[in-house]
């Protein structure tokens, strides 16, 4: 199957493709842009690492104290120090209620709970040597964390507070009482202590700094499909607006039209010759359908969905829809197959008629032969798959699927058919894939959730 491109000047569904309204395009562009759970979202997921992280302190304070008092022999003031590891606990609780109820995580929120974070580590090395501490290091890892996740004045004022914390430390603290050993293993104790830090430090950076960095990654990601998905809109748009005024151009020169053929129905010379009037039939024929599908482009541009349609089955309008087609194409070689089972009622929707016969129309551009519309049900969705025995898709088409201008045939301002396709069945919370057959031809599904085509927004299953 070619790129299915159906700008084609003798195609009556070319200028009807555009058939969202403008508004509902102009206002889902909006929603796309000031719904999207960008930085919240990351900072949320930012604030469940550094409780993580909380977490992780908790059970190392604990184990690190227990060996120092009880394995090294070093005293220490446990009853104090067990007060700030039972702070911590109890703002890990109070955090992970307090994130559940909150709509959104801002810079600042972070910026304190990192500094309460510097303050416990401050208060747990005042108790257990101050500067001398090896685990000083610990403060780097802080450091880190704001520099990854805060903006640059936040991560500034944690800089300043762990340096003022450090040079406090260096002042005021509760020297440790250490047994009376030689100067060596004293020496072999504070090695070993930096060891333990350097470590520590190390590894909750490689784990923690890679887990920030997927979300900033996963962000960047969604800010970039974001940006794709307006860029998209904003060209629907700007097509619909197009067609919306070809419609109203062509307005006038149609009804002229139908005035002259009406005139020459009334001529008796013209009447009298059999081809002449066969050919009249014809003409009139085609220009109810232009005025058809001008009516249609307008109505299309200018309602919300809904607002022109009307009530229907599953069955009724894709049956409808065929017969509508092989009628308007004079084309018999449509083979329809309705698997779907029990119907479901829905609303007529002129976009999405018009998608479907887009589709059709480029299946038959490649194989007039044979083509097949095949609708089933899935779950909760419609599944339309229209299938042909054409060529098939070129590789690096199907891998742009729906992306504008990427078309076959040569033409200026093609490969717009599949875009207009992707999209308006992406706007009924749909989606559209492609695929080639081993010998020949392709398919197209078409997949859409009932309940947005369902009256009143739900179906019964």
């Amino acid at each position: 199957m070619l790129e299915r491109s159906s700008n084609r000047p003798d195609d009556g569904t070319s200028l009807g493709e555009p058939a969202v309204t403008l508004q509902s395009q102009a206002d889902a562009r909006s929603e796309l842009i000031g719904a999207a759970p960008t930085d919240d979202e990351t900072n949320r997921k930012n604030m469940a690492l550094l409780i993580q992280l909380r977490w992780t302190a908790v059970v190392g304070q604990i184990v690190t104290i227990g060996g120092v008092h009880f394995w090294l022999g070093i005293p220490l003031p446990l009853t104090r120090m067990g007060a700030v590891i039972g702070a911590l606990v109890l703002l890990n609780v109070s955090s992970l209620v307090w994130v559940r109820h909150r709509a959104a995580i801002t810079n600042n929120e972070l910026l304190v709970a990192l500094m309460l974070d510097v303050a416990a580590l401050t208060a747990q090395l005042y108790l257990s040597g101050g500067a001398t501490n090896p685990f000083t290091s610990l403060f780097l890892l802080q450091v880190t964390l704001g520099a990854v996740l805060l903006d640059a004045r936040s991560t500034w004022s944690l800089v300043a507070l762990s340096c003022a914390s450090f040079v406090w430390l260096t002042m005021a603290y509760r020297p440790l009482d250490l047994p009376p050993n030689p100067l060596s293993e004293t020496y072999t104790l504070t090695v070993t202590g930096m060891l333990l830090g350097f470590v520590l430090n190390a590894v909750l950076l490689v784990v923690f700094v890679t887990r920030i960095n997927r979300n900033l990654r996963q962000r960047d990601a969604h800010l970039a499909a974001l940006r794709q998905h307006a860029a998209e809109q904003d060209h629907i748009v700007r097509m619909g607006l197009l067609a919306s005024g070809a419609a109203h151009e062509l307005g006038t020169p149609l009804a002229s039209l139908s005035v002259i053929l009406s005139d020459w129905r009334r001529m008796p010379d013209l009447v009298a010759d059999q081809e002449l009037a066969e050919d009249l039939t014809e003409m009139e024929t085609s220009l109810q359908r232009c005025k058809s599908i001008v009516t249609g482009i307008l109505v299309s541009a200018g309602e919300a969905r809904g607002e022109g349609s009307s009530p229907t089955t599953v069955t009724a309008f894709v049956t409808a829809l065929v017969e509508e087609w092989r009628d308007a194409r004079s084309a018999r070689t449509l083979y329809f197959t309705n698997t779907f089972g029990e119907d479901v009622a829905i609303v007529s929707d002129v976009a999405l008629k018009q998608v479907i016969f887009n589709v059709l129309d480029n299946a038959y551009e490649v194989s007039r032969e044979w083509v097949e519309l095949l609708a089933e049900r899935e779950g909760d969705n419609l599944v339309l798959s229209i299938s042909d025995r054409g060529p098939g898709f070129a590789p690096e088409m199907l891998a742009q699927l729906g992306k504008p201008y990427q078309s076959s045939k040569g033409r200026a301002g093609g490969g717009l058919g599949l875009f207009l396709v992707v999209n308006v069945v992406r706007k009924l919370g749909g989606s559209v894939t492609a695929e080639n057959h081993r010998k020949r031809g392709a398919t197209v599904r078409l997949t859409l959730p009932l309940a947005t085509l369902a009256i009143g927004g739900s179906f019964d299953a």
